[in-house]
């Protein structure tokens, strides 16, 4: 019985499987001519997010960031270039359209770049759909840039860093009976407020939030930087498919969120 299930777990996995060790192919390739210096490039539309990101990496003395993109279009354009890449961290939720074109135009421009993902999507189907274009990493917005850092040191050594919530997500839906094992593409934007519960974290912040305060109140509170408030704020916001303080907190009410 035991054999059964390991064997329809493993044909559950096998879409997803056999993407992710043709990508780990292509890693130790890129690895057995490694490079000193980590050459970088970052999209990501957030400015701050942005900003935090390039500094922490021009401060390593063994990474240098080629270039910087804050839309899908102005990614595309700057992969055109004649700088090459060992790592790409890519936003999926780009304000032009979905970070996986990005990701399909420098699998052909560089094709032994690896790409982490850094997004606020933690769902299945984003997971899924970056894995199956060719992400090697998976990260969500929650982690300080030097934290990112040892990321990418670690995907460019061969390592494939993933979310520790995120993997656990794909091993539940390995082990769950009756999950198709069709990979589908990620939506550009969620149809619909997200079923997913907040993280104990998320649910601090919008009772803080909910209360009156400002992010630097929240920051100090809870004992983190002001970016990494507004990484939960953006990750609450894309759950509850909002876009402003008080939206956040009636739907917030609405899903039975608050008290």
């Amino acid at each position: 019985m035991h054999r059964k299930a390991t064997q329809r777990a493993d044909l559950r996995l096998s879409p997803y499987r056999a993407t992710w060790s043709a990508q780990r192919l292509w890693q130790h390739q890129r690895m057995e001519s490694p490079n000193s210096t980590i050459r970088v490039a970052v999209v990501e539309d957030d400015g701050a997010c942005r900003t935090a990101l390039a500094h922490a990496l021009q401060a390593a003395p063994d990474m240098r960031v080629q270039w910087l993109a804050a839309s899908r279009a102005e990614a595309l354009e700057r992969l055109n270039e004649e700088l090459p890449l060992d790592v790409l961290l890519l936003d999926l939720g780009l304000p032009d359209g979905s970070g996986l074109e990005v990701l399909a135009a420098l699998r052909l421009r560089w094709p032994q770049a690896a790409t982490m993902v850094s997004t606020i999507f933690g769902d299945e189907a984003h997971v899924l759909g970056a894995i199956a274009a060719g992400a090697m990493g998976y990260l969500l917005k929650d982690l300080p840039p030097q934290a990112v850092l040892q990321e990418v040191r670690s995907l460019h050594a061969g390592g494939s860093p993933i979310n520790p919530m995120v993997a656990r997500k794909l091993l539940m839906r390995a082990a769950s009976p009756g999950q198709s094992a069709e990979v589908a593409p990620p939506p550009a934007q969620p149809a619909a407020v997200t079923d997913a519960a907040p993280s104990a974290r998320e649910a601090e912040l919008l009772r803080m939030v909910a209360r009156g305060h400002t992010l630097d109140e929240v920051a100090q509170a809870m004992g983190v930087t002001r970016h990494t408030v507004r990484t939960f704020v953006r990750r609450v916001y894309a759950k509850l498919q909002v876009t402003t303080r008080a939206e956040a907190v009636s739907a917030a009410l609405r899903q039975g969120w608050l008290e």
